[in-house]
């Protein structure tokens, strides 16, 4: 299941905390497959001045980091992001120009979690979509 993170400005991000965890979790499950109770979300507020960033951003920048076993395609992964830039917009109003992503990827033998590696424990999703 897919790692998020999501950083932004405390008091722009604590606000639309829920929102943005629903409307993020949608786009994982419509573009990965995921399940529903497979949300697995950090929420990481930094205060204003302990967030450096563009001079071109608002303080409704956010940045979201997805670490997932890799084997999506790039199509899969192009598609996931739409959804997130788009969605978030929409559900959200943080504008696309405030929203970075980046998706990085491991083989499942660097992760663990049940108690095992994860080339060798049975999911109840499909990785390879």
């Amino acid at each position: 299941m897919p790692q998020i993170k999501i950083f932004g400005v405390s008091n722009k991000l604590i606000p639309i905390r829920e929102k943005l965890s629903s409307t993020v979790h949608s786009c994982v499950m419509d573009a990965l497959g995921m399940p529903e109770d497979k949300r697995a979300q950090r929420f990481i507020p930094v205060e204003k001045e302990n967030f450096f960033m563009p001079k071109d951003r608002t303080d409704a920048y956010t940045i979201i980091e997805i670490s997932m076993i890799e084997g999506r395609t790039s199509e899969t992964k192009k598609r996931l992001i739409r959804l997130l830039f788009d969605r978030i917009q929409a559900q959200v109003g943080i504008s696309h120009m405030d929203l970075e992503i980046c998706i990085s990827e491991s083989p499942p033998s660097s992760w663990g979690f049940r108690g095992m590696h994860g080339d060798e424990i049975k999911l109840s999703y499909e990785v390879n979509v």
